[in-house]
């Protein structure tokens, strides 16, 4: 992203002491924007944006330009004109279900909040860390605003009068964006106290994060929003009961606030007519890897992995085949080049059939040329690197799979590596890690070994990768001491 705005600044807004964030005017999101403004490829299979939408709208993100397509009135209109539990009944008519991973129904959720104690709050989940995951990353930068009027309407459904955008420290720029679109609706009183003459009062805030993966999980996020360690914590409580500061908490994704001013504008009917019975809408998905044509696509719930694939993303790259699929991010079970993983439908309900999930919509497609246990290797590394340490099982097994991993890689596997990854992925799973961080490191493993065991077992036999790439040598010793995480390997080639 670096270079693309005219005024000179780079994506980290380096010497600059304001927030004078220029326009974009190149190509800054494959599949998206093109040119910065429209959408580059055709998608057979969306009639119209909702997450997404005014992306073909130039300078969409600056507030003057958002009211001139309709900004802020539905919040409006809705403000003056319904009340709280009206918004709660049409959110969960519309079906619409948490876009962050879980799949939560919203306004359920929203009914969680205790009417009688205050002050109540939402947050904004932003800590956009799932690797492969950057469809939040296109909103937050080039359409601000539909963001923080999705949560003006959101805190006046269930009683906040303050929010938070927990956003990962690494989006520096994203926070820049935030931050200056935050101060633009202040001073047109789109924020703060008594909002369109009524006794609504909602004010926002932008909290960077220091760059901790774990924080994406909700309480982490809280504990973390608060001043302390990043970790989860025990539940019950929940967060609707007692989270930020002990006071009843809604967390939502930044993609779940997104949706709700369009829900507003044109009904449940409307959003329910995207998508299916049981996910309604759509779900902006992020595809990288060995595809011709990677980048954010938002497409309706419901089409099949093959279709997004191949008719969204243009397919594999030429001369190439499918290997394997990280559908929901690298904490998902793959899926493989057979008709039955192919052809699953893109919903919560039917990825959790087919043993795997749509998670935070991360799509990462790898062909042949890939090793799977380099693949592997680098997932678990991210997994032990972002471990924070409070349990054991995570915080030793993300270690003890690293270093098998590492092993098998260059070249000191031994056949009882299989059993023991097989073993440590059990000692990791079933509730045994304090929160999913580690079940997610187990992911790899058990899919690895399902899917690709004799590819393993090869490369232990011929103490190289069986592709024929050359990683580079580490001696024996060094492997076992599990001192080396330091490998080149790469997801895609």
């Amino acid at each position: 992203m670096a270079g693309i705005y005219e005024n000179g600044q780079g994506a980290d807004g380096a010497n600059s002491g304001t927030p004078q964030l220029g326009r974009i005017f190149e190509h800054g999101y494959p599949g998206g924007p093109a040119n910065g403004f429209g959408s580059e490829y055709p998608n057979p299979f969306l009639k119209q944006h909702i997450v997404y939408a005014n992306r073909d709208v130039p300078n969409i993100r600056e507030l003057a330009v958002y009211r001139q397509h309709g900004g802020y009135e539905v919040a409006q209109r809705v403000l003056t004109t319904m009340q709280p539990q009206a918004v709660v009944d049409e959110v969960k008519k519309s079906g619409l279900r948490g876009r962050g991973g879980a799949g939560f129904p919203t306004g359920v959720k929203w009914g969680f909040i205790p009417k009688d104690i205050f002050p109540k709050y939402l947050v904004c989940n932003a800590d956009e860390s799932e690797p492969g995951t950057f469809n939040n990353h296109e909103i937050i930068d080039l359409n601000p605003h539909q963001l923080i009027e999705g949560m003006i309407i959101s805190g006046f459904a269930f009683g906040a009068t303050a929010g938070y955008i927990y956003i990962r420290g690494e989006y520096a720029y994203g926070a820049r964006v935030l931050e200056q679109a935050i101060a633009e609706a202040y001073a047109a009183k789109l924020l703060g106290k008594q909002l369109w003459g009524t006794t609504v009062d909602f004010d926002l805030y932008v909290h960077r994060g220091a760059g901790a993966y774990i924080c994406g999980e909700e309480t982490a996020l809280l504990e973390s929003l608060e001043g302390k360690i990043g970790q989860p914590r025990a539940k019950p409580p929940f967060p609707a009961v007692a989270g930020l500061y002990a006071k009843p908490t809604v967390i939502n994704n930044v993609e779940t606030l997104t949706n709700v001013p369009r829900i507003m504008q044109h009904g449940a009917d409307w959003y329910r007519s995207f998508g299916t019975e049981k996910s309604p809408g759509t779900k902006a998905i992020s595809i990288s890897g060995h595809v011709k044509r990677p980048g954010n696509y938002e497409v309706p719930l419901g089409i099949t992995v093959r279709q997004f694939i191949y008719d969204v993303a243009g397919g594999i790259r030429d001369g190439h085949e499918l290997k394997f699929i990280v559908p929901g991010g690298a904490s998902s079970p793959w899926l493989i080049n057979k008709p039955e993983h192919l052809d699953v439908l893109l919903t919560w309900d039917d990825m959790a059939a087919a043993g795997s999930m749509l998670g935070s919509g991360a799509m990462i497609v790898l062909d042949e040329t890939t090793c799977v246990v380099a693949a592997s290797m680098k997932i678990d590394e991210f997994f032990k690197h972002e471990s924070c340490g409070k349990c054991t099982p995570c915080r030793e097994g993300t270690h003890f799979l690293t270093k098998v991993w590492e092993r098998i890689e260059h070249g000191h596997g031994r056949m009882s590596d299989i059993p023991l990854l097989d073993d440590l992925g059990k000692q990791m799973s079933g509730g045994k890690c304090f929160c999913l961080l580690g079940p997610s490191a187990v992911a790899p493993v058990t899919s690895a070994l399902k899917f690709f065991s004799d590819e393993i077992r090869q490369h232990i036999e011929l103490g190289r990768c069986p592709l024929g790439y050359n990683h580079p040598p580490v001696a024996a010793h060094a492997v076992e001491g599990g001192v080396h995480t330091g490998a080149t390997s790469v997801l895609a080639r």
